[in-house]
């Protein structure tokens, strides 16, 4: 019997050191996921451009910078264009970035120059250089055709950072897809000679993704199988698998993917492993249909013979995953926007909805928000950013019920095509509802000078019907230099509306009570006096409301494509001044440790029955802060609290990457 205890014990003790060594070896730093991926709807130009997504689960994605490129292609490729972005965390604490250079949109399906290589040490910065095959390696790839789906990934034996890629070339008339590979120079701007084959298989492969298990590399990646005449029949996810990272691969012709078998073809195979588990995720691309599916291991030789779909509010294209530490997954939503804030290690599910910095898709500048009680919504009329010298043409609209979340409303008015005399550089408007009519001003070019138009619709989202001429084309007598841009408009308690614009002075005036017209012999020059522009003198973007009986004035000061470009106020008793400058004027300015820059050119909400008060502004992208960018027409609009203190001084705004809390 004593001998039968013991017996017990050694086989209990046994399994709770089985079950320990495992539980060890599944504990990880890591608390969430980073998926890098080009998106597949929307602006054709806009789609072959880096985006990334996290996620707490490896199953349920939440894109970051509300889907907008966290780098755009034209500063890295030369295309203009990225497609296949593989990421990697390196060994030495480093991240590694590659993608296809490749511009579908501008050329079509024709060659693609090579291959975009990116690193960083923070997940945010990045450095970049580019291989141009035919032209590096001019002796023995001056045939290089298609350049495709490069990725990253460390040889132990070799202690070097290996790019392995799918070419194409024309010496064979473009009849295989062979794998090639080359070790990265030790800064991963080229490499270090040239490439060599890694993997030719049997039919043809592309889309490779190597990962190691065990001691075995697996690699997967798009093949097909022919019939006798060399005609396809039958593609889909292939794997092959080699004991030592160049070779010799073993093909295992069998199909692993659920669709194989189907009309429905997948392309973009990657793998990753879960964090605090055995298994294993194996994603692609249904390319054809718009889905991206999954099916799961955990011998990455078996696997789930049902697909699964993401949860996600985007729509990826072929890309990667790599783990992210807690640190990470803050320091990517610190810089682009917070979309998970449970702090659940499994599950997305928000407890807290933030509107995450910036607020809107895509570039705009100058917005001007708009409360409207008929629909209980706020609607952002904006500059359209993104165009040299900033040439935009329309204005859009953004509506939402929250302040958190916006949806795209259309075209609120396009210049050349609903008005009779505004050609473009369609600027910074403002908006009003008054007697159930809505009225949108703005600025466009009359000739070879800027003037101040209006437009008006029955909804806040349009048609916007144009007036049909200017209502204020001329600078203010006495004033020498500036523009007739820039406008606000204000509605006083007393019902009298006002009208205010000016760069390089401010003007304002009483509208008549059409609302589209103004009283002329009102019109006075109200620029604030004093400073510089290092700190409050007054440039443009004069934005008016009022508190308590006291009326405020909000400018922008400096360049808008200046990173010093802030807003610095003043009040009055008057809505047409004289305006007292704030004895601490400067309210919202840059914050460079924060990678914050130009943040100016505001509008100002306040809560319907409450004291609670938001400003609405841009920014520059950081992205564009070089000269030779454009920093000035690369802007995103963002939006942060701002308070008052007892006197009703306007407090220091401090402009986030979070964003404000929904409201409800």
């Amino acid at each position: 019997m004593k001998k039968l205890f013991l017996l017990f014990l050694v086989a209990a003790c046994s399994l709770n050191i089985s079950a320990a060594k495992k539980q060890k070896a599944l504990q990880t730093p890591y608390t969430g996921y980073l998926f890098a991926y080009f998106e597949g709807t929307g602006d054709n130009f806009r789609q072959e451009q880096l985006r990334f997504a996290i996620s707490r689960d490896g199953k349920c994605w939440r894109t970051l910078n509300r889907n907008w490129p966290v780098i755009t292609s034209d500063t890295i490729s030369t295309s203009g264009g990225i497609r296949d972005p593989h990421i990697l965390r390196g060994e030495d604490g480093c991240f590694y970035m590659v993608a296809t250079d490749m511009n579908t949109v501008r050329n079509g399906w024709k060659e693609n120059p090579g291959i975009v290589m990116l690193k960083s040490k923070n997940l945010i910065d990045w450095t970049h250089a580019k291989v141009v095959l035919a032209k590096d390696f001019a002796e023995h790839f001056s045939d290089a055709y298609w350049v495709w789906a490069p990725q990253t990934i460390f040889d132990k034996k070799a202690g070097k950072y290996m790019i392995y890629f799918t070419l194409q070339r024309t010496n064979d008339n473009r009849q295989s897809m062979v794998t090639y590979y080359a070790y990265a120079n030790s800064d991963f701007t080229g490499f270090e000679s040239e490439p060599k084959v890694l993997f030719r298989a049997k039919y043809s492969c592309l889309d490779n993704d190597i990962i190691e298990r065990n001691g075995t590399y697996h690699m997967f990646y798009k093949g097909n199988i022919k019939n006798a005449e060399g005609k396809e029949i039958q593609n889909g996810i292939q794997m092959a698998t080699s004991k030592k990272l160049l070779g010799k691969w073993k093909e295992n012709f069998k199909f692993i993917d659920a669709y194989a078998d189907s009309k429905t073809g997948v392309e973009g195979s990657g793998v990753f492993k879960l964090n605090d588990s055995d298994e294993y995720v194996l994603m692609y691309d249904l390319y054809g249909s718009g889905r991206y599916e999954y099916q799961t291991s955990s011998d990455l030789k078996t696997f789930s013979a049902k697909p699964l779909s993401f949860d996600k509010d985007f729509h990826p294209r072929h890309g990667t995953v790599i783990s992210l530490t807690e640190e990470e997954m803050q320091r990517l939503q610190k810089r682009w926007g917070y979309v998970l804030t449970d702090e659940s290690l499994n599950s997305t599910v928000k407890k807290e909805k933030w509107s995450g910095n910036p607020i809107l898709p895509e570039f705009h500048a100058d917005p001007e928000i708009l409360y409207d009680r008929k629909t209980n919504r706020y609607y952002i009329y904006s500059t359209t950013d993104g165009h040299p010298g900033w040439g935009g043409w329309y204005f859009t609209c953004f509506s939402s019920a929250d302040l958190a979340e916006w949806r795209y409303e259309g075209v609120a008015l396009d210049l050349p095509k609903q008005t009779k005399w505004a050609r473009g550089n369609a600027w910074a408007p403002a908006a009003i509802e008054r007697n159930g009519k809505y009225y949108l001003y703005y600025s466009g070019d009359e000739g070879r000078q800027k003037a101040i138009g209006v437009a008006v619709a029955d909804s806040p989202t349009g048609p916007f019907h144009d007036f049909g001429k200017p209502i204020v084309n001329k600078r203010p007598e006495g004033v020498k230099n500036g523009q007739q841009i820039d406008v606000d408009v204000f509605l006083d308690d007393d019902g009298q509306a006002y009208l205010y614009w000016g760069n390089g002075y401010m003007a304002g005036a009483k509208l008549n009570e059409d609302m589209t017209s103004i009283d002329t012999t009102t019109v006075t020059v109200m620029t604030p006096r004093g400073g510089t522009l290092r700190d409050y003198a007054f440039r443009e973007g004069a934005y008016v409301f009022k508190r308590n009986g006291l009326y405020y004035f909000l400018w922008s000061v400096d360049d808008t494509g200046s990173p010093n470009y802030h807003v610095a106020y003043g009040t009055s008793s008057s809505p047409l001044g004289p305006i007292e400058v704030a004895a601490q004027p400067v309210i919202l300015q840059q914050r460079p440790d924060e990678n914050i820059f130009g943040t100016a050119h505001n509008s100002v909400v306040q809560l319907p029955g409450r004291d609670e008060w938001y400003v609405i502004y841009h920014r520059i992208n950081p992205t564009f802060m070089d000269r030779n960018l454009g920093p000035g027409f690369h802007r995103q609009v963002c939006i942060d609290r701002m308070e008052f203190d007892a006197e009703g001084h306007i407090l220091p705004i401090t402009p986030t990457h979070k964003g404000v809390k929904a409201i409800h």
